[in-house]
């Protein structure tokens, strides 16, 4: 298994080698230049400031300087936020998107699954139909609208949670809510789907006739049969947090990733945006493995032809 893994990682490195690639000859190609937006600066100023950052240097010596730049760890410094490099901006910003990701991946997860497992062994009757409703309006209502309602329900009006800013663990609720509503409502209907295919199989009817109890039929053959369908959903569940974190953040003035990644781009801040984008690419190549190795825990039969091949 740590063999299979480490072999994994490395394969992720060229994934990695072509996000940073495409990534570095976009910024080049669209039209314009970090400094455009800047009052308009003398002749010598502008070459100055170029010079300064290496952009005055053939597109191809500034692309190998970026790649080496990778492979030390020096990520370059930031073109907007003077006297700051992208590594120390990361360092910060990392942890805060990493706590609201984390925890709105805990409640996807533990309100997904038991509101589709609630479902489908009540199928047909009204708690079914009401987390079906739940369901679609969790999946059709934008995360900006529900972020808006929550703040002024919750933050607002009765006053019992943080409106916005990132100022202790009562700040990590509304956001985490927001961010988690939407990947719990389809993990709900993908967990109902799942079980009603697998609670009726015939090893589930033989655990019955065996005397095991219903609760264990459910826990252990029903529920982790059925996992794996969301196992499979894992990985772009992370990457829909990841990306759905930008919305989220700049509504509740949160200071992660996803804000850093917006002004950047819009700043056109060439490190800054190439950082961020890498680790985001490295959190979803991780996602991956994740996503196979709990393959490997929930069917074993995955794990055996794994060691077999």
């Amino acid at each position: 298994m740590i063999r299979y893994a480490a072999l994994r990682l490395l394969q992720g490195v060229p994934v990695l080698l072509v996000v940073a690639t495409i990534t570095f000859a976009l910024l080049r190609v669209i039209p314009g230049g970090p400094f455009d937006r800047e009052k308009t600066l003398p002749p010598e100023i502008l070459r100055n400031v170029e010079a300064r950052y290496h952009l005055d240097e053939p597109v191809a010596r500034q692309y190998l300087r970026y790649l080496g730049g990778i492979l030390t760890g020096d990520l370059g410094p930031s073109y907007k936020y003077l006297g700051r490099d992208v590594t120390q901006i990361l360092a910060d910003a990392f942890p805060v998107s990493m706590e609201l990701g984390s925890a709105a991946l805990a409640i996807s997860l533990l309100f997904g699954v038991s509101a589709g497992l609630a479902g489908a062994v009540r199928r047909g009757r009204a708690p079914d139909r009401v987390l079906g409703m739940l369901a679609v309006a969790g999946m059709s209502l934008p995360s900006f609208v529900l972020g808006a309602g929550l703040i002024l329900g919750f933050g607002l009006w009765l006053g019992w949670l943080p409106a916005g800013l990132w100022e202790g663990p009562l700040s990590v609720v509304l956001p985490a809510i927001t961010l988690a509503a939407a990947p719990a409502a389809y993990i709900a209907r993908l967990t109902r789907s799942s079980v009603l295919d697998v609670i009726d199989m015939d090893f589930v009817r033989t655990a019955r006739a065996k005397g095991v109890s219903e609760a264990r039929v459910r826990r252990h053959h029903v529920l982790r049969n059925a996992l794996l369908a969301v196992t499979t959903y894992f990985g772009p569940l992370l990457a829909m947090l990841l990306t759905g974190s930008f919305v989220v953040e700049k509504v509740f003035a949160i200071p992660g990733m996803g804000r850093f990644f917006v002004t950047a781009v819009t700043n056109r801040d060439y490190p800054l945006v190439l950082g961020v984008t890498l680790v985001y690419a490295a959190l979803i190549v991780i996602a991956n493995l994740a996503v196979d190795l709990l393959y490997a825990w929930l069917d074993p039969r995955i794990r055996l032809g794994r060691s077999k091949a």
